[in-house]
């Protein structure tokens, strides 16, 4: 695998034309596997074959039950400066609950060893809105996430997939149902948390201790910049059309050593970018600003947003509207009805 994404690397080396690199992201798997020696020979051949800012912010997403100190003692020799650790919760029974193979002390050791080892950022991911997990459990989660005094939080809510082992637990009543109004509270209480230790919440899953540890790789996603992704089920977008790679190792693998970039393309019309704007933008602190629309898209805009701006859920500051605390409750059923439809042919 690690051989097939260093291949990639060179068979994808002009996608970006030369452009300067801000950011790198090591996940969607579990990187943190690989041993320091395979890491160091992907980042060899990514300063190799990109221009890459010096001062780049480097994330590798890491498992509490892999960041070892002496794995951890490797991963500072390398040009990762910031590190997404997959804590999920700081309760036992909801980590074997969500079968993960860490337990709670491991997760806050993860933490506080990767800061002694000399990591000055680094995010960690809860989730709410599990079934079998109380609101209280929820509040003590978020005690112990700032007690870490950590620099980046991403917080997401359970949400269940068709066709999957969980899905078909709650349907059978083996499990029970996620309780939205349950989980409202308990993002509603995030949002109070995050207020009270002056936070902010820069997208609504994601908060940062203050602007200079705002994510820049997510950032980029939803301020629509070019981005490239390497190795099996990896996206990239070059401004108008996005790619993305087979899902499937082994037929990665071939593809790639046969000297083919096994992916499939989708060339955007100017309807669907305006609707990824409105549907990345308007989910950030920074929001959408309608003005950079073509007049009639901005007046339907205007219009079809003036319903949330008068119950509350969003405001309208120098013709940008940004959701309220209350209208994030809501944010895909807003972003749904504020999107464009495709004009007959």
């Amino acid at each position: 695998m690690v051989a097939a994404i260093l291949k990639e690397t060179i068979l994808q080396s002009k996608y970006l034309n030369g452009e300067s690199i801000s950011t790198i992201y090591l996940g969607g798997g579990t990187p943190s596997l690989l041993p320091q020696k395979e890491l160091a020979s992907i980042f060899d051949q990514l300063y190799r074959h990109f221009n890459i800012d010096p001062k780049a912010e480097v994330t590798l997403e890491a498992n509490p039950d892999d960041l070892t100190e002496e794995k951890i003692s490797g991963l500072i020799q390398l040009p990762i400066n910031r590190l997404s650790i997959g804590i999920q919760s700081f309760s036992d029974a909801d980590l074997k609950w969500m079968n993960r193979a860490h337990n709670s002390l491991q997760a806050i050791q993860s933490v506080k060893a990767s800061q002694d080892a000399g990591f000055k950022n680094i995010s960690i991911d809860l989730m709410y809105g599990l079934p079998e997990s109380t609101s209280t459990q929820w509040n003590e989660n978020l005690t112990k996430a700032f007690a870490l005094n950590v620099q980046h939080l991403s917080c997401y809510c359970l949400t269940i997939e068709p066709r999957t082992a969980l899905a078909h637990f709650i349907s059978s009543g083996k499990t029970k149902p996620v309780d939205e109004e349950q989980s409202a509270q308990q993002f509603e209480k995030l949002q109070e948390q995050v207020k009270e230790h002056e936070w902010k919440q820069y997208e609504i899953s994601n908060f940062a201790c203050d602007e200079s540890h705002v994510s820049q790789h997510n950032t980029s996603y939803w301020q629509g910049k070019k981005y490239l992704g390497l190795g099996p089920s990896a996206h990239s977008f070059d401004g108008t059309s996005r790619q993305w790679n087979i899902s499937n190792n082994h037929q990665y693998i071939a593809a790639i050593e046969n000297g083919n970039c096994p992916m499939e393309k989708e060339v955007l019309t100017p309807v669907q970018r305006m609707n990824e704007r409105i549907m990345t933008e308007l989910r950030t602190m920074w929001g959408l600003r309608i003005s950079d629309f073509e007049v009639e898209v901005a007046d339907v805009l205007r219009g079809s947003s003036s319903q949330f701006l008068d119950s509350g859920l969003a405001e309208m500051n120098n013709d940008i509207l940004i959701l309220t605390d209350k209208g994030k409750l809501i944010a895909d059923r807003i972003i749904l009805e504020l999107m464009v439809e495709e004009k007959a042919k």
